[in-house]
Protein backbone atom coordinates (compact mmCIF):
# COMPACT_ATOMS: atom_id res chain seq x y z
CA UNK A 1 0.00 0.00 0.00
CA UNK A 2 1.26 3.47 -0.87
CA UNK A 3 1.92 5.80 2.06
CA UNK A 4 0.42 8.72 0.10
CA UNK A 5 -2.05 8.27 -2.72
CA UNK A 6 -3.64 11.16 -4.59
CA UNK A 7 -6.09 10.58 -7.43
CA UNK A 8 -7.68 13.27 -9.57
CA UNK A 9 -7.27 15.90 -6.86
CA UNK A 10 -8.81 19.28 -7.66
CA UNK A 11 -8.86 22.42 -5.51
CA UNK A 12 -10.63 25.50 -6.83
CA UNK A 13 -10.42 28.99 -5.36
CA UNK A 14 -13.04 31.05 -7.16
CA UNK A 15 -12.08 30.73 -10.82
CA UNK A 16 -8.55 29.60 -10.09
CA UNK A 17 -7.70 25.89 -10.22
CA UNK A 18 -4.82 25.55 -7.74
CA UNK A 19 -4.91 21.78 -8.29
CA UNK A 20 -6.24 20.37 -11.54
CA UNK A 21 -6.57 16.59 -11.50
CA UNK A 22 -3.36 15.91 -9.56
CA UNK A 23 -2.21 12.29 -9.35
CA UNK A 24 0.67 11.34 -7.05
CA UNK A 25 1.95 8.35 -5.09
CA UNK A 26 4.61 8.07 -2.39
CA UNK A 27 5.80 4.57 -1.63
CA UNK A 28 6.88 3.17 1.76
CA UNK A 29 10.47 4.05 2.63
CA UNK A 30 11.07 6.47 -0.24
CA UNK A 31 12.03 10.15 -0.40
CA UNK A 32 9.84 11.80 -3.01
CA UNK A 33 10.89 15.18 -4.42
CA UNK A 34 8.05 17.57 -5.27
CA UNK A 35 9.27 20.45 -7.42
CA UNK A 36 7.72 23.34 -9.26
CA UNK A 37 7.70 27.15 -9.26
CA UNK A 38 5.69 29.36 -6.92
CA UNK A 39 2.01 29.00 -7.68
CA UNK A 40 2.35 25.54 -9.24
CA UNK A 41 0.26 23.94 -6.46
CA UNK A 42 2.86 22.28 -4.21
CA UNK A 43 1.84 23.94 -0.94
CA UNK A 44 -1.87 23.58 -1.75
CA UNK A 45 -1.39 19.85 -2.24
CA UNK A 46 0.47 19.55 1.06
CA UNK A 47 -2.24 21.52 2.90
CA UNK A 48 -4.86 19.16 1.49
CA UNK A 49 -2.79 16.20 2.72
CA UNK A 50 -2.62 17.82 6.17
CA UNK A 51 -6.39 18.25 6.30
CA UNK A 52 -6.03 22.03 6.38
CA UNK A 53 -7.88 22.43 3.07
CA UNK A 54 -10.75 20.35 1.77
CA UNK A 55 -10.39 19.22 -1.82
CA UNK A 56 -13.00 20.29 -4.34
CA UNK A 57 -12.87 16.91 -6.09
CA UNK A 58 -10.75 13.77 -6.10
CA UNK A 59 -9.32 11.58 -3.37
CA UNK A 60 -6.26 11.78 -1.13
CA UNK A 61 -5.20 9.21 1.44
CA UNK A 62 -2.30 8.76 3.86
CA UNK A 63 -1.74 5.26 5.28
CA UNK A 64 -4.94 4.33 3.43
CA UNK A 65 -6.98 6.83 5.46
CA UNK A 66 -8.89 9.81 4.10
CA UNK A 67 -6.88 13.00 4.71
CA UNK A 68 -9.96 15.07 5.56
CA UNK A 69 -12.11 12.61 7.49
CA UNK A 70 -9.25 10.90 9.37
CA UNK A 71 -6.96 13.93 9.83
CA UNK A 72 -6.59 13.58 13.62
CA UNK A 73 -5.60 9.93 13.40
CA UNK A 74 -3.18 10.64 10.53
CA UNK A 75 -1.49 13.50 12.39
CA UNK A 76 -0.40 11.13 15.16
CA UNK A 77 1.84 9.39 12.61
CA UNK A 78 3.25 12.30 10.58
CA UNK A 79 5.58 15.27 11.03
CA UNK A 80 5.26 18.54 9.12
CA UNK A 81 7.76 21.36 8.55
CA UNK A 82 6.59 24.45 6.62
CA UNK A 83 8.85 26.90 4.83
CA UNK A 84 7.99 29.77 7.17
CA UNK A 85 7.73 28.70 10.81
CA UNK A 86 5.79 30.92 13.25
CA UNK A 87 6.32 30.26 16.96
CA UNK A 88 4.92 31.62 20.24
CA UNK A 89 7.15 34.66 20.97
CA UNK A 90 6.96 34.36 24.78
CA UNK A 91 7.97 30.70 24.87
CA UNK A 92 11.53 29.41 24.69
CA UNK A 93 12.58 27.04 21.96
CA UNK A 94 12.72 24.22 24.49
CA UNK A 95 9.19 24.94 25.70
CA UNK A 96 7.92 24.84 22.12
CA UNK A 97 9.64 21.50 21.57
CA UNK A 98 8.02 20.14 24.76
CA UNK A 99 4.65 21.41 23.55
CA UNK A 100 5.02 19.72 20.17
CA UNK A 101 6.11 16.48 21.83
CA UNK A 102 3.11 16.61 24.16
CA UNK A 103 0.71 17.15 21.28
CA UNK A 104 2.05 14.06 19.53
CA UNK A 105 1.89 12.11 22.76
CA UNK A 106 5.48 10.91 22.73
CA UNK A 107 8.96 12.34 23.13
CA UNK A 108 12.48 11.01 22.60
CA UNK A 109 14.45 13.37 24.83
CA UNK A 110 17.80 11.81 23.99
CA UNK A 111 17.14 12.21 20.26
CA UNK A 112 15.94 15.78 20.80
CA UNK A 113 19.06 16.76 22.74
CA UNK A 114 21.27 15.20 20.06
CA UNK A 115 19.48 17.19 17.35
CA UNK A 116 19.79 20.44 19.32
CA UNK A 117 23.56 19.98 19.27
CA UNK A 118 23.68 19.04 15.59
CA UNK A 119 21.51 22.00 14.55
CA UNK A 120 23.38 24.32 16.95
CA UNK A 121 20.14 25.59 18.49
CA UNK A 122 19.97 27.19 21.94
CA UNK A 123 16.64 26.03 23.43
CA UNK A 124 16.79 28.48 26.36
CA UNK A 125 16.19 31.58 24.22
CA UNK A 126 12.76 33.12 23.69
CA UNK A 127 11.31 32.48 20.25
CA UNK A 128 10.93 36.22 19.64
CA UNK A 129 14.73 36.45 19.55
CA UNK A 130 15.12 33.69 16.93
CA UNK A 131 16.08 34.42 13.36
CA UNK A 132 14.15 32.78 10.53
CA UNK A 133 16.80 30.07 10.32
CA UNK A 134 16.52 29.31 14.04
CA UNK A 135 12.73 29.09 13.82
CA UNK A 136 13.20 26.53 11.05
CA UNK A 137 15.59 24.62 13.31
CA UNK A 138 12.94 24.37 16.04
CA UNK A 139 10.50 22.80 13.58
CA UNK A 140 13.15 20.46 12.17
CA UNK A 141 14.27 19.29 15.61
CA UNK A 142 10.63 18.69 16.61
CA UNK A 143 10.00 16.70 13.42
CA UNK A 144 13.11 14.52 13.47
CA UNK A 145 12.87 13.90 17.23
CA UNK A 146 9.38 12.47 16.76
CA UNK A 147 8.54 8.88 15.92
CA UNK A 148 6.69 9.91 12.75
CA UNK A 149 6.28 7.44 9.90
CA UNK A 150 5.88 10.13 7.23
CA UNK A 151 7.57 13.53 6.97
CA UNK A 152 5.86 16.30 4.96
CA UNK A 153 8.55 18.91 4.35
CA UNK A 154 7.54 22.08 2.48
CA UNK A 155 10.69 24.14 1.73
CA UNK A 156 12.13 22.99 5.09
CA UNK A 157 15.62 24.48 4.72
CA UNK A 158 14.44 28.02 4.01
CA UNK A 159 16.74 30.36 5.95
CA UNK A 160 19.34 27.72 6.84
CA UNK A 161 23.01 28.17 6.04
CA UNK A 162 24.85 25.52 3.96
CA UNK A 163 26.24 23.76 7.05
CA UNK A 164 22.76 23.33 8.52
CA UNK A 165 21.46 22.18 5.15
CA UNK A 166 24.01 19.36 5.35
CA UNK A 167 22.71 18.40 8.81
CA UNK A 168 19.17 18.37 7.42
CA UNK A 169 20.22 16.10 4.56
CA UNK A 170 21.83 13.71 7.04
CA UNK A 171 18.61 13.59 9.06
CA UNK A 172 16.55 12.78 5.96
CA UNK A 173 18.97 9.97 5.09
CA UNK A 174 18.63 8.60 8.64
CA UNK A 175 14.84 8.45 8.65
CA UNK A 176 14.90 6.86 5.21
CA UNK A 177 17.29 4.20 6.54
CA UNK A 178 14.68 3.48 9.21
CA UNK A 179 12.12 2.72 6.49
CA UNK A 180 10.19 5.97 6.87
CA UNK A 181 8.82 8.06 4.00
CA UNK A 182 9.44 11.69 3.08
CA UNK A 183 7.61 14.09 0.77
CA UNK A 184 10.08 16.92 0.13
CA UNK A 185 8.99 20.11 -1.60
CA UNK A 186 12.05 22.21 -2.35
CA UNK A 187 13.44 24.91 -4.62
CA UNK A 188 16.98 23.76 -3.84
CA UNK A 189 17.38 21.43 -6.78
CA UNK A 190 20.77 20.09 -5.68
CA UNK A 191 19.07 19.05 -2.42
CA UNK A 192 16.32 17.20 -4.26
CA UNK A 193 18.85 15.59 -6.58
CA UNK A 194 20.95 14.38 -3.66
CA UNK A 195 18.15 13.06 -1.44
CA UNK A 196 15.23 11.86 -3.54
CA UNK A 197 14.48 8.43 -4.96
CA UNK A 198 11.84 9.82 -7.30
CA UNK A 199 10.93 13.30 -8.44
CA UNK A 200 7.60 14.76 -9.51
CA UNK A 201 7.37 18.01 -11.49
CA UNK A 202 4.16 19.96 -10.96
CA UNK A 203 2.93 22.69 -13.28
CA UNK A 204 -0.39 24.53 -13.08
CA UNK A 205 -1.76 22.05 -10.57
CA UNK A 206 -0.87 18.90 -12.53
CA UNK A 207 1.96 16.42 -12.21
CA UNK A 208 3.53 16.60 -15.66
CA UNK A 209 6.53 14.29 -15.11
CA UNK A 210 7.34 11.71 -12.46
CA UNK A 211 10.08 9.13 -12.07
CA UNK A 212 13.59 8.43 -10.88
CA UNK A 213 16.29 10.88 -11.92
CA UNK A 214 17.65 8.39 -14.45
CA UNK A 215 14.17 8.02 -15.96
CA UNK A 216 13.81 11.79 -16.30
CA UNK A 217 17.21 12.36 -17.90
CA UNK A 218 15.62 12.05 -21.34
CA UNK A 219 14.12 15.48 -20.76
CA UNK A 220 17.51 17.12 -20.48
CA UNK A 221 20.57 17.73 -22.60
CA UNK A 222 24.16 16.75 -21.94
CA UNK A 223 26.80 19.49 -21.97
CA UNK A 224 29.87 18.66 -24.08
CA UNK A 225 33.26 20.21 -24.78
CA UNK A 226 35.09 18.69 -27.75
CA UNK A 227 38.39 19.20 -29.58
CA UNK A 228 39.05 17.39 -32.86
CA UNK A 229 42.00 16.90 -35.21
CA UNK A 230 40.02 18.04 -38.23
CA UNK A 231 38.07 21.34 -37.93
CA UNK A 232 34.34 21.16 -37.26
CA UNK A 233 32.68 23.84 -39.35
CA UNK A 234 29.04 22.73 -39.34
CA UNK A 235 28.52 21.36 -35.82
CA UNK A 236 25.78 23.88 -35.02
CA UNK A 237 23.59 22.37 -37.76
CA UNK A 238 23.85 18.76 -36.53
CA UNK A 239 20.73 16.99 -35.31
CA UNK A 240 20.16 17.43 -31.56
CA UNK A 241 22.86 20.09 -31.09
CA UNK A 242 21.91 23.27 -29.22
CA UNK A 243 23.73 26.41 -28.05
CA UNK A 244 26.88 25.51 -29.98
CA UNK A 245 29.77 27.93 -29.47
CA UNK A 246 33.20 27.76 -31.02
CA UNK A 247 36.14 28.07 -28.62
CA UNK A 248 39.87 28.58 -29.22
CA UNK A 249 40.44 24.83 -29.48
CA UNK A 250 37.07 23.32 -30.35
CA UNK A 251 33.37 23.54 -29.52
CA UNK A 252 31.11 23.65 -26.49
CA UNK A 253 27.45 22.68 -26.93
CA UNK A 254 24.37 20.97 -25.49
CA UNK A 255 23.15 17.70 -26.98
CA UNK A 256 19.80 15.91 -26.78
CA UNK A 257 20.34 12.60 -24.96
CA UNK A 258 18.82 10.53 -27.76
CA UNK A 259 21.38 11.93 -30.21
CA UNK A 260 24.42 11.09 -28.08
CA UNK A 261 25.37 7.84 -29.83
CA UNK A 262 25.11 9.02 -33.47
CA UNK A 263 26.87 12.29 -32.58
CA UNK A 264 29.80 10.44 -31.00
CA UNK A 265 30.19 8.30 -34.11
CA UNK A 266 30.11 11.37 -36.31
CA UNK A 267 32.64 13.23 -34.13
CA UNK A 268 35.04 10.27 -34.27
CA UNK A 269 35.35 10.81 -38.03
CA UNK A 270 37.04 14.14 -37.27
CA UNK A 271 39.57 12.57 -34.86
CA UNK A 272 38.63 13.35 -31.24
CA UNK A 273 41.54 14.86 -29.30
CA UNK A 274 39.59 15.80 -26.17
CA UNK A 275 36.04 15.20 -24.99
CA UNK A 276 34.48 16.42 -21.75
CA UNK A 277 30.93 15.53 -20.80
CA UNK A 278 28.78 16.86 -17.96
CA UNK A 279 25.61 14.86 -17.22
CA UNK A 280 22.35 16.79 -17.10
CA UNK A 281 21.28 18.02 -13.67
CA UNK A 282 17.86 18.32 -12.13
CA UNK A 283 18.18 22.07 -12.59
CA UNK A 284 18.52 21.56 -16.36
CA UNK A 285 15.39 19.43 -16.29
CA UNK A 286 13.49 21.94 -14.18
CA UNK A 287 14.42 24.96 -16.29
CA UNK A 288 13.59 23.17 -19.51
CA UNK A 289 10.09 22.45 -18.26
CA UNK A 290 9.51 26.04 -17.22
CA UNK A 291 11.13 27.77 -20.16
CA UNK A 292 8.70 30.54 -21.09
CA UNK A 293 9.17 30.11 -24.81
CA UNK A 294 8.41 26.41 -24.58
CA UNK A 295 5.21 27.13 -22.69
CA UNK A 296 4.13 29.76 -25.19
CA UNK A 297 4.87 27.38 -28.08
CA UNK A 298 2.91 24.59 -26.43
CA UNK A 299 -0.08 26.83 -25.80
CA UNK A 300 0.02 28.10 -29.39
CA UNK A 301 0.08 24.52 -30.64
CA UNK A 302 -2.96 23.63 -28.53
CA UNK A 303 -4.90 26.46 -30.09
Amino acid sequence: MNVIEIKGLTKVFGRHHALDGLNLEVKPGEVFGFIGPNGAGKSTAIRVLLGMLRATNGNATIFGKDVWRDAVEIHRRIAYVPGDVNLWPQLTGGEVLDLFAGLQGQANKQRRDELLVRFQLDPTKKCRTYSKGNRQKVALVAAFASDAELFLLDEPTSGLDPLMEQVFQQCVAEVKAQGKSVLLSSHILSEVEKLCDRVGIIRQGRLIECGTLSELRHLTRTHLNVETREPLVSLATWEGVHDAEQTDNGWTFHLDSEELDPTMRKLSEYGILKLESAPPTLEDLFMRHYDTQNEVSAESGER
